[in-house]
């Protein structure tokens, strides 16, 4: 589904940020990317979402390589991923229905798909009781989770979590955890970027790690080892 082929990014000469990478990510796999501050699991997750490109090197979604899209191709393979950011970035003046019918509304979906399919996603994800809620009425662990139901709700072939727990305390951080291993058995193909250590060893599952832009790890059943 995505894979790396000697990609290098460099953003100051003799400074790359990652140097060289090469690895493949499955339909269904459920891959963590680890590593320390710094390391390169960011520009890692940007160049898969298309936001920069590779000094060197290729990468390919579903076999067609990112680096040779034009706009509208690259746009379209974007619409097929589903991120989380440790930030929410959630709408603060619309209400949780608002919030996930938006992504739908952005994409030109027809209302009567959108108002089906949003109480759906919100169910699914345990926020269908607070869907006339705001943002700030909402919990840490709620807020994450309705970034999650955003991720979903145009049902993506991916979904990309970076650091989605770096602001949520061991109780909700293992909750919204556990809701993407959830969605992660339903088939869809999950990368999780994290640097929390509890969470990758409960986990049991692959786990590439990545030091000074290399990845000097990659075991299918993996902990976090640096």
């Amino acid at each position: 589904m995505i894979k790396f082929e000697n990609v290098t990014k460099i953003y100051e000469p003799d400074m790359p940020a990652l140097q060289d990478v090469s690895f493949e990510v499955k339909e269904g796999e459920f891959v963590s990317i680890v590593g320390k501050s710094g390391a390169g699991k960011t520009t890692l997750i940007r160049l898969i979402l298309g936001l920069e490109k590779p000094t060197s090197g290729s990468i390919f979604f579903n076999g067609k390589n990112i680096n040779g899209m034009n706009s509208t191709e690259l746009q379209s393979t974007r619409r097929k991923i589903g991120a989380i950011y440790q930030d929410y970035k959630l709408l603060p003046t619309k209400t949780v229905y608002e919030n996930v019918a938006y992504i739908m509304e952005i994409e030109g979906k027809a209302d009567e798909e959108i108002a089906t399919n949003v109480p759906k996603v919100l169910e699914a994800i345990g926020l269908v009781n607070k869907l006339n809620n705001f943002p700030h009425e909402l919990s840490g662990g709620e807020q994450q989770r309705l970034a999650v139901a955003r991720a979903l709700v145009n049902f993506p072939d991916i979904i990309i979590a970076d650091e989605p727990t770096g602001n949520l305390d061991p109780y909700n951080s293992y909750e919204v955890v556990s809701l993407l291993s959830k969605i992660n058995k339903t088939g869809k193909t999950i990368i999780l970027s994290t640097h929390d250590r509890e969470i990758i060893n409960k986990l049991g599952k692959r786990v590439i790690t990545i030091e000074d832009g290399k990845i000097i790890r990659d075991d299918v059943k993996g902990r976090f080892i640096i």
